[in-house]
């Protein structure tokens, strides 16, 4: 029996392209409260978010990023931040923020919105803290663009699962 999400896990794609449609905040709201049932060590949700819809900020945040014309094109941003004072393990918690991030890409995609995870941003994450005023304690560990997709014949393709799997004892 297919299983609705092993479906979605599979048709979800980073959608970089958006119409000019906004996003509802309660929909924002959704995509974060599925990014909070992540798995964190010790159940300790070190998450933070931000929530960007401003064009003002938006330009702002375009400007740390070689990929700005995304960040121009989305509607808005969720900028996903790590609360030091709430963390134990640097990577435990780098890891529980991955997989809070996966659930709010895979919230999108439920939603029919589309979504992408933004890295490069990173390299001047404390310009990204200075244009949102945020403060020390909260470590970037990704924004997400989200929108309503322009298109959605985005394709992808993986590797057989042979070639992943090293050892089965």
């Amino acid at each position: 029996m297919p299983s609705p999400i092993l479906e979605a896990i599979e048709q979800r794609r980073s959608i970089r392209n958006f119409t000019e449609q906004t996003v509802d905040i309660n929909a924002l709201y959704d995509i974060i409260q599925a990014g909070v049932w992540a798995p964190s060590g010790l159940n300790n949700q070190p998450w933070r978010f931000a929530i960007i819809t401003d064009a003002p900020i938006r330009a702002k945040m375009a400007e740390q990023t070689t990929y700005g014309h995304i960040v121009l094109g989305a509607p808005a941003l969720i900028a996903v931040y790590l609360d030091r004072e709430a963390m134990y393990d640097e990577l435990k918690d780098a890891q529980s923020a991955g997989a809070c991030i996966q659930n709010m890409l895979l919230a999108a995609e439920a939603l029919d919105l589309g979504a992408v995870w933004l890295g490069q941003i990173l390299k001047n994450r404390e310009k990204v803290d200075q244009i949102l005023g945020l403060a020390g304690n909260l470590e970037l560990m990704a924004v997400i663009a989200i929108g309503h997709p322009s298109r959605r014949d985005q394709q992808s393709q993986r590797k057989p699962l042979a070639e992943f799997i090293v050892k089965e004892l």
